[in-house]
């Protein structure tokens, strides 16, 4: 299995280093762009799991109309 998949990549490997610089570049940026925005958007949403799992962000009530906030000293 593991002699098969590296024989299959020796072959893309020799394939795309015998392609013209800008198809490489082109073939790529098409394959490379896509995952690495897929791992950092993944990144993201696990960190901000994370954050707030384990630094909550506390519920404040919501103003009523017509009372004056005690904090703001008025």
């Amino acid at each position: 299995m593991v002699d098969a998949f590296q024989q299959w990549w020796d072959g893309v490997e020799l394939w795309m280093a015998q392609l013209a610089f800008p198809f490489q570049f082109a073939l790529l940026m098409g394959v490379l762009l896509p995952l690495c925005l897929g791992a950092a958007r993944l990144i993201d949403r696990v960190v901000d799991n994370a954050s707030t799992r384990f630094n909550p962000v506390p519920k404040v009530p919501p103003a009523q109309p017509g009372k004056a906030d005690p904090d703001s000293g008025s």
